[in-house]
């Protein structure tokens, strides 16, 4: 019998995991000394959790078919929000709405939980796409690693309330889903984290050398035979790389995601790949270096 909507907290006693099939999110809140509404809001996060998956895959087909300007509205909440985080990607870039599941779920159960109690700090993390929400005068630190297997911190952010930031994705070849690119890691910062993850997406696709002998690319299809990207060639293996053919896939992907920035679509990215880190972002003080 398959397994339902699992709810547990985690060793520390603060944090809330919850998991049903793909979906696996770890939350915390803080209220200050308000402990009915952190009971609150991790009440209103299982409760809305759900169903969630379910609701979801009532809509797949649509969800996986290429995001187009006739496209219907899909019923569900999170498959809109992952509509609506694709679409103005859609006019130039092949993308269908799974592109933005991760990040869409969780923003959904932040709201969710912010509509439950008044919340000092929040976060959902699924599976490294993170719904974020700072009160003000809060913040987060935060590292950036650039492979889930073996972590290495490649960059750092500071982001605090009011710099117009509620969601991180990371995308990459390593990564939980496909990529058509080769970059190990690109990581985010936008409103929320549906528009993080789907442009965490594009700008990952667009770290390339198109032909490039070192790089292995296997149909889609191959691998997943409902993948949502069919026989699109996505990256399994990238062998050793010359200093300028990583500056040049490094700069195709700076290009995106700064006409990505200059359409208002992103706050800041960073891109790695073979220990080569480039970072684009509206203020320096959103994304650093990894400290020597």
């Amino acid at each position: 019998m398959r397994a339902g909507p699992q709810a547990a907290f985690l060793a520390d006693g603060r944090r809330l995991h919850l998991q049903h099939g793909p979906i696996d999110l770890i939350i915390e809140a803080q209220a200050g000394a308000e402990a009915k509404a952190v009971q609150a809001a991790y009440g209103a996060a299982i409760q809305h959790f759900d169903g969630l998956l379910e609701t979801l895959c009532a809509e797949l087909p649509m969800l996986r078919a290429p995001q187009t300007a006739a496209c219907v509205p899909a019923r569900g909440v999170v498959a809109r929000r992952m509509q609506d985080a694709v679409a103005p990607h859609a006019g130039s870039h092949f993308i269908t709405p799974m592109a933005a599941v991760a990040g869409a779920v969780a923003d959904e159960i932040l709201a969710a939980m912010r509509a439950a109690a008044p919340l000092r700090r929040a976060f959902v993390n699924n599976g490294g796409d993170i719904a974020l929400h700072l009160a003000e005068g809060e913040d987060y630190a935060i590292g950036l690693v650039d492979r889930p297997d073996r972590p290495d911190m490649f960059a750092r952010s500071h982001i605090r309330a009011g710099e117009g930031i509620g969601g991180i994705a990371t995308s990459g070849w390593r990564g939980r889903s496909f990529s058509l690119g080769i970059a190990d890691a690109v990581t985010v910062l936008a409103a929320d984290a549906a528009a993080a993850d789907a442009a965490a997406t594009i700008i990952a696709n667009a770290v390339d050398i198109p032909g490039h002998p070192a790089i292995r690319r296997v149909p889609a299809s191959a691998l997943q035979p409902d993948s949502d990207l069919g026989e699109r060639p996505v990256t399994r293996a990238v062998g050793p790389l010359a200093d300028e053919d990583i500056a040049m896939a490094l700069r195709a992907g700076e290009a995106r995601a700064r006409s990505l920035l200059d359409g208002g679509l992103i706050r800041a990215a960073a891109l790695h790949l073979a220990g080569v880190t480039a970072l684009v972002s509206t203020a320096n003080t959103l994304l650093q270096p990894k400290a020597a």
